[in-house]
């Protein structure tokens, strides 16, 4: 319960390690139920808080402040790369504490992709039951802020790798939607990154289940006979029964492509976990309004129809949504390099039936250069701006089709995340006149 944490809290010497939207959280918490405890704030930026109570460490060595504290809230986004932390000192998230201190079903997802609409789904079949729940986690909702105000019958979590890197607890339902090559500039290469996801199952028990795609091969990164835990994979085309659910699918126009339909069946499974009947899943399915910034219709502008996809960070990604959509002319892509091995998504767009490419800083200039000089045939377009990229979608779509934004990299060379990235997108496409 609430209470047992913050009596876990009032006990320790706790630092706050990072204060954007998370560690304000952890911060304002504490301050509610513990006002008189002196704890300690670090973080790269300079604080201004009126608090005599809270030591603050600020600048370039804010991580020294790590070894002076018996626990640390860690902000997910702050990596530990090359930090060493004693073994006496806990290194701890929300996401931890959460699971270790609720008494209500933790539901968790995570994965490389498809996590945000997968546990939406999960959200909307457990909601459209009747049964309270709430959904927190990766996008954007810090999960002890649910806790505070009070049990639900379950919680969905999305959950990051960032988030799960130091994670003591699992889920009682966890789902892996897949894994591949991300954030490998916040771990020691692909093998940290994974690590770090595989946390969402260490700690489960007996009763617990874990979800993922039968596809991939999870037992070279975790070996399933150290626990009891009921391990159901699933199939691109599900079970005996998933019929109506995949006619479900394909029918959402929300719900396009063969990634979003097993992101389905992985919600679905889940959500036969804790006992929702298959037809609260179907009509959750057929409600589903999708995500924002995920193969997200903007409209039609002259006669060329838009989508903004700035949550695809990865070459998959783009490649589902291209194949999902069906009738894209142009791709608009690019962002911060993080040593993600391009290769073979220069080949796809090489191959697919894309006309025109246009490559934004810093990947799609480099990705578009490397196809150039490869010889390739295709409309080629180096933009520096997004306001050049969306002139020259316009230009050169051809009326009648699809352009979408899908960056295949992250968004932090140039915006501030990917949803200010997609926003950027949609204003300029909303504005744009002959």
């Amino acid at each position: 319960m609430f209470q047992m944490l913050i009596e876990y809290l009032k006990g320790r010497e706790v630092l706050i390690l990072g204060f954007g939207r998370e560690g304000r959280s952890t911060y304002d918490i504490i301050r509610r139920n513990l006002p008189d405890k002196k704890i300690g704030i670090a973080d790269m930026r300079q604080i201004e808080l009126d608090d005599p109570n809270v030591t603050l460490h600020c600048g370039e060595d804010y991580l020294d402040a790590i070894e002076k504290y018996e626990t640390v809230i860690k902000t997910p986004g702050i990596s530990f790369r090359d930090v060493a932390v004693s073994s006496n000192i806990e290194v701890t998230c929300q996401t931890d504490l959460f699971m270790r201190f609720s008494k209500g079903v933790c539901i968790g997802v995570t994965g490389t992709k498809g996590k945000t609409t997968t546990s939406t789904l999960i959200y909307e079949m457990i909601k459209q039951a009747g049964k309270k729940v709430c959904l927190i986690g990766n996008m954007g909702v810090p999960v002890l802020d649910s806790l505070e105000s009070g049990d639900s019958l379950a919680a969905v979590i999305e959950m990051s790798s960032h988030q799960l890197e130091y994670t003591t607890a699992s889920p009682h339902v966890a789902v892996m939607t897949n894994i591949y090559p991300e954030h490998l500039d916040h771990y020691n290469g692909f093998s940290g990154y994974v690590t770090a996801k595989m946390n969402i199952i260490r700690h489960q028990v007996g009763c617990d289940y874990f979800i993922c795609n039968a596809w991939q091969n999870f037992e070279e990164n975790f070996n399933f006979s150290k626990t009891e835990t009921t391990v159901i994979k699933v199939c691109e085309n599900g079970g005996n029964g998933d019929e109506k659910l995949i006619a479900a699918a394909a029918s959402n126009e929300r719900l396009k492509g063969a990634h979003n339909k097993q992101n389905v069946l992985f919600a679905a499974t889940a959500a036969r976990c804790i006992g929702i009947s298959d037809e609260d899943i179907l009509e959750a399915v057929r409600n589903f309004k999708g995500i924002e910034n995920r193969m997200e219709p903007i409209g039609e502008y002259y006669g060329i129809k838009f989508y903004n996809d700035a949550i695809a960070t990865i070459p998959h990604a783009v490649e589902c949504a291209i194949e999902a959509l069906d009738d894209v002319d142009t791709l608009i892509f690019g962002g911060m390099d993080r040593g993600i091995d391009y290769s073979g998504f220069e080949k796809y767009l090489e191959k697919c039936k894309l006309r025109t490419i246009i490559g934004m800083p810093d990947t799609g200039i480099n990705i578009c250069n490397a196809l150039l000089e490869r010889g390739c045939t295709k409309n080629i377009i180096l933009a520096q701006t997004m306001e050049e990229a969306v002139d020259a979608a316009f230009r050169f779509t051809e009326k009648g089709k699809s352009c979408i934004m899908s960056p295949a990299a992250s968004s932090y060379n140039v915006y501030k995340d990917f949803e200010h990235k997609g926003n950027h997108y949609k204003e300029l496409v909303k504005a744009w006149k002959e």
